[in-house]
């Protein structure tokens, strides 16, 4: 009998409270930034419909998980330490800026998108911009320790926003964004050379891992690795 490979398995009670789809939900706008001490605190003004997150939920800013540290009202705080600030652009917002927001997901939720875990990757660069009637197609120039997990038609999300990359042409990833993303989303607002923040799709690390057990360097999803694993008989 053929024994396919096993590939790691969702719990997904494990991951409530610290799991996203990349469906941003509404658009939340920066109060005020602060410094304190090596980090630095955002106040953030939401919509009143995600205003039943409360102090000690995790939520999804701009592709970032962040513990909501207060809240009152519409108003919510989240502290960024100082690897947040290193690792992504949200160090950059200041105020009057928009923010793309998402709850973190409950069980029994629709994945509308991909799993999103709101731990950036890296930081890409827009490189191109073309408005095509109602759509907007921008290319982002990936760092190549993230680029490897991009495939054609795979999921990439960018700024929390899950989205397909339509090309893939080196360390360039193109996408298209349609009326409702352009609408619900804070992309529309960028231009080219400013920066976002980048997270893979999880399951491509999860099959590198896999086929880098034991320490051994990933040879690649030939016809061997597949009849190893059972996926075609062998001759």
């Amino acid at each position: 009998m053929n024994q396919y490979p096993s590939f790691p398995a969702f719990h997904y009670s494990k991951f409530e409270g610290k799991m996203f789809t990349g469906i941003v939900e509404g658009r939340g706008k920066v109060l005020r930034a602060e410094s304190r001490g090596q980090g630095r605190r955002l106040l953030l003004e939401v919509p009143i419909d995600l205003t039943d997150v409360q102090v000690g939920d995790s939520i999804n800013i701009n592709g970032v998980c962040l513990t909501v540290v207060e809240k009152k009202g519409q108003t919510l705080a989240v502290d960024l330490s100082s690897e947040t600030l290193q690792k992504t652009v949200l160090g950059e917002l200041r105020e009057g800026d928009q923010v793309n927001l998402e709850r973190a997901l409950r069980v029994g939720d629709r994945l509308g998108g991909h799993i999103v875990t709101g731990h950036v990757d890296g930081i890409g660069v827009i490189t191109e911009r073309r408005e095509e009637g109602d759509f907007l197609r921008l290319s982002i120039r990936v760092p190549g320790a993230v680029v490897k997990y991009v495939v054609q038609k795979g999921s990439i999300a960018i700024d929390g926003i899950s989205l397909t990359a339509n090309e893939c042409r080196g360390e360039e990833v193109e996408i298209t964004l349609i009326p409702y993303t352009i609408k619900k989303t804070t992309l529309i607002n960028k231009k080219i050379g400013d920066r976002v923040n980048v997270e893979a799709d999880i399951l491509g690390k999860y099959v590198e891992r896999m086929m880098n057990r034991g320490g051994e360097k990933p040879r690649g999803l030939d016809l061997s690795f597949l009849k190893e694993h059972g996926f075609i008989g062998g001759e």
